[in-house]
């Protein structure tokens, strides 16, 4: 294969775009779902939810240009672990890149759906529909994303299992980040496949959320910081 082969780049460099990828999908991430779509989305309220959206547009654009930077960060990071771990095992490092393509083509799809919500509320734009079908749609589209980013997040999920195995595997990575990868790709498996597959058991999978976040959140951010500081330094020469 291959498109994701490289010769020309370090470890150490790998290493450090990897890290600083991850870091800054961290921030976007806190921005896009932490803040804008807590104060723009509310829960069961289509006519709230619409009427936030058109009264904070701005805001709402920057939302999806959050995610759009997230998108094209997690392509990046795809390229440089493979770069990072492909002196681990090659064809595991491959397999891991792709499920982390895989799974930015499932959001790049998802977010087609919140353009949309732009295009139906823009001026010019709106179909002639009552006030009520409008809300609907728009909450349809809206819920179409969070589904397919799950949807994506499963996928995310396997990525995780297979750079927890190589980071376990590796002898130069402390093995307690394989360890945090490894709870946090089964965390996203398990609540997100709920979220998909059993939406008649959504407060559970709330609950389940909840207490999974924070394990969710720390793998990879624990394993984009070692990147960051010490990736690279003393791993051993790539076969």
């Amino acid at each position: 294969m291959t498109g994701l082969e490289t010769e020309k780049i370090s470890p150490r460099q790998a290493a450090i775009i990897a890290g600083i990828a991850m870091l800054i999908i961290a921030g976007c991430a806190a921005f896009a779902v932490g803040f804008v779509n807590s104060r723009l989305i509310v829960q069961n309220d289509a006519s709230a939810t619409t009427s936030n959206i058109l009264n904070s547009s701005a805001l709402f654009r920057s939302g999806i240009f959050g995610w759009l930077i997230i998108l094209v960060s997690d392509i990046i990071i795809s390229w440089a672990l493979y770069s990072f771990l492909k002196q681990v095992d090659r064809s595991a490092a491959l397999l891991g890149a792709w499920f982390r393509l895989i799974y930015c083509a499932v959001l790049g799809a998802a977010l087609l759906n919140l353009v949309y919500v732009l295009l139906l509320l823009s001026g010019g734009h709106t179909p002639a529909v009552q006030p009520d079908q409008l809300n609907a749609q728009v909450m349809l589209l809206i819920e179409a994303f969070h589904k397919m980013w799950s949807l994506g997040l499963i996928v995310f999920g396997l990525h995780l299992l297979v750079i927890g195995q190589l980071v376990l595997q590796s002898g130069f990575i402390p093995k307690i980040l394989g360890i945090l990868l490894l709870i946090a790709a089964v965390s996203y498996i398990t609540v997100h496949a709920l979220h998909v597959f059993f939406p008649q058991v959504e407060q559970t999978t709330a609950v389940i959320e909840n207490v999974l976040s924070l394990p969710m959140a720390l793998g990879e951010l624990a394993f984009g910081l070692w990147l960051l500081l010490k990736g690279g330094r003393a791993a051993r020469t790539a076969a």
